[in-house]
């Protein structure tokens, strides 16, 4: 057994007044304590004055066979099993590098999450989508989940959970990372998307749905997905949530992960070319979109950070941690929200509640530690101290 103190904690909900001790075994969480109680006789205890105690991260939108490039998802088809082994192995580390011990891979190429990477041992705790289902030459074709019509959308999410997907993730815009793709118009009808829902619902998968057209937006809301991507909302007038728009979502318990931060320092401080002038296209500023999301929090959407990691140099894997102050800072969300949005609402929205998320007795032992303290200054979660993964110590500062 083995003991982690911190002076202040925040169990994946809520901060622990005092801080807390947490009692790992096996793997396994088996007790939180008050910071202040004495650990078992025998039991090595981990403390650092100064530091916060939160649940390990959970990256909600990332796509490990992405290597970060220019090309990470255009290249897909190129690849081999072996380079796509190494990418995604690659992906995992630099994940746990920053206190991510979970994530929601929500883009898959020949199945390789799925088949060979999701049920590791120990290490990056994974659920995956497969290849994500789109229409004929839509948004991520090449990653092979074409499919059109209702019998064919119907036996795509079938193909998913015989192959032992965790969710079913369906493109129902375009998006900027594939060209001649209208980030503005919907790829399917809404009768489409509502069988796509039943389908997945119907075998217990969930399903997550890229959009950002509003039209899209509201076409998922009819649909009765489960989490909404990127929800940006946009028209050919900008970026806004309609008021009555973010209370159906709410009402529906449909989430939102927005897939903020950035990270511009590889592409010269500004965003690449086509993607600066697809924001351009309909006036997505980085100030209109901190609004829009705002606009969805103030509504009572459920917000769930993810970084939609690995698809280009600005949206490296290890960025969660800036989505997260992204979403304190320059959306206005509280600090416990944004600290839940990566933890224990993340991991509930995730199909994760069961297994991590959350500094609770029986969860796996996915623990962080930051120097500093994220409840009163958020950029504290920028500096890890210590990533526990299922009770194995992955990183350490010391």
């Amino acid at each position: 057994m083995r003991g982690y103190r911190a002076d202040t904690a925040f169990d994946g909900d809520r901060e622990l007044p005092g801080g807390a001790l947490v009692l790992v075994d096996d793997g396994v969480i088996v007790g939180v304590e008050p910071a202040a109680a004495a650990p078992p006789d025998g039991c090595e205890v981990q403390y650092l004055p100064g530091t916060t105690l939160l649940p390990g991260l959970i990256d909600a939108h990332t796509h490990l066979c992405g290597d970060n490039t220019m090309r990470a998802l255009d290249q897909l088809p190129e690849l081999g099993p072996d380079q796509l082994d190494t990418i995604v192995t690659a992906s995992m580390h630099q994940q746990l590098a920053v206190g991510v011990t979970a994530v929601r891979d929500l883009g898959d190429h020949q199945w390789t999450v799925v088949e060979r990477h999701r049920g590791r041992p120990d290490g990056l705790t994974v659920v995956a989508s497969g290849p994500p289902i789109t229409c004929v030459q839509g948004h991520c074709a090449n990653m092979g989940g074409e499919a059109a019509g209702i019998d064919q959308l119907r036996a795509a999410v079938r193909e998913r959970a015989e192959r032992g997907a965790d969710l079913v993730k369906i493109m129902t815009s375009g998006g900027i990372m594939t060209a001649g793709t209208d980030i503005l118009a919907p790829q399917f009808t809404v009768d489409e998307l509502r069988a796509v829902v039943n389908e997945a619902h119907h075998h217990g998968l969930a399903v997550a749905a890229h959009a950002h057209a509003l039209t899209a937006v509201e076409q998922c809301v009819d649909a009765g997905v489960d989490t909404i991507e990127h929800c940006s909302c946009m028209t050919a007038q900008g970026l806004f949530t309609p008021p009555g728009l973010a209370a159906r979502m709410a009402a529906a318990g449909i989430a939102a992960c927005p897939t903020l931060g950035h990270d511009f320092s590889a592409t010269g401080g500004e965003q690449p070319p086509h993607i600066a002038a697809a924001m351009e296209r309909v006036g997505a500023t980085p100030e209109r979109r901190a609004k829009q999301v705002a606009e969805l929090y103030a509504g009572g959407v459920t917000l769930i950070s993810g970084a939609d990691s690995g698809i280009n140099p600005s949206k490296h894997h290890g960025l969660l941690p800036t989505a997260v102050v992204e979403l304190v800072v320059d959306c206005g969300v509280p600090a416990t929200v944004g600290l839940a949005s990566a933890t224990g609402v993340a991991a509930d929205e995730c199909g994760l509640g069961g297994r991590t998320g959350r500094l609770h007795k029986g969860l796996d032992a996915d623990l962080l530690l930051v120097y500093g303290d994220p409840l009163r200054d958020i950029t504290a979660i920028h500096r890890p101290h210590t990533v526990v993964s299922r009770g194995r110590v992955v990183v350490t500062a010391d």
